[in-house]
């Protein structure tokens, strides 16, 4: 327990960081060298269930946002593929929403047992239709308790130009990457 809050903690720490420099609205930048789209739709769709799976084996992800120069973290559960995309989904009544509409560029981060991480780079894009708010809402245990594919409240997003970095403990070298 003691060991999960202490990497919990790190990893909330490590995206404060990363974040507080996303000032602008652009794509992604791109870090490390040899990061490369796949090459065709089969090798982005394998990557992208790849970075789902890793994450819904998680208890749960931490998405950050910026307020001005300030950080902003918090723990997220809401993830489902559609149309080809990773989306999740918020409230727009939440600072968070207002925190994305106002600068898009996200990071998600999220340790699972064995002590592997993610952490995912990317553009937040609003999707206003209401077929993945209704998946969303469907997938996920006690959404519909809070919010309906009808109101005024419920958002999703997707990510968009997305690099995820997958991280060990173990040593085995530095990040993987996969762009989707």
């Amino acid at each position: 327990m003691k060991r999960n809050l202490f990497f919990s903690g790190m990893l909330a720490v490590l995206l404060a960081f990363a974040v507080s420099g996303c000032a602008g609205t652009g794509a992604p930048a791109r870090m490390e060298q040899g990061v490369f789209p796949a090459a065709d739709n089969a090798g982005k769709e394998a990557g992208l269930k790849e970075v789902y799976d890793f994450l819904k084996g998680c208890d749960n992800y931490y998405l950050a946002t910026a307020e001005g120069d300030q950080p902003r973290v918090r723990p997220f559960g809401s993830l489902a593929i559609f149309e080809g995309k990773l989306y999740f989904q918020t409230g727009k009544i939440k600072d968070v929403s207002k925190q994305m509409a106002a600068n898009p560029k996200i990071e998600i981060c999220a340790l699972n047992k064995n002590g592997a991480w993610i952490r995912i780079q990317a553009l937040a894009v609003d999707d206003p239709r209401r077929e993945p708010k209704q998946l969303l809402i469907d997938i996920q245990p006690g959404l519909e308790k809070l919010y309906s594919a009808d109101d005024d409240n419920t958002q999703v997003l997707y990510l968009k130009n997305a690099i995820a970095r997958f991280y060990s403990f173990s040593g085995t070298g530095g990040p993987r990457l996969i762009e989707f």
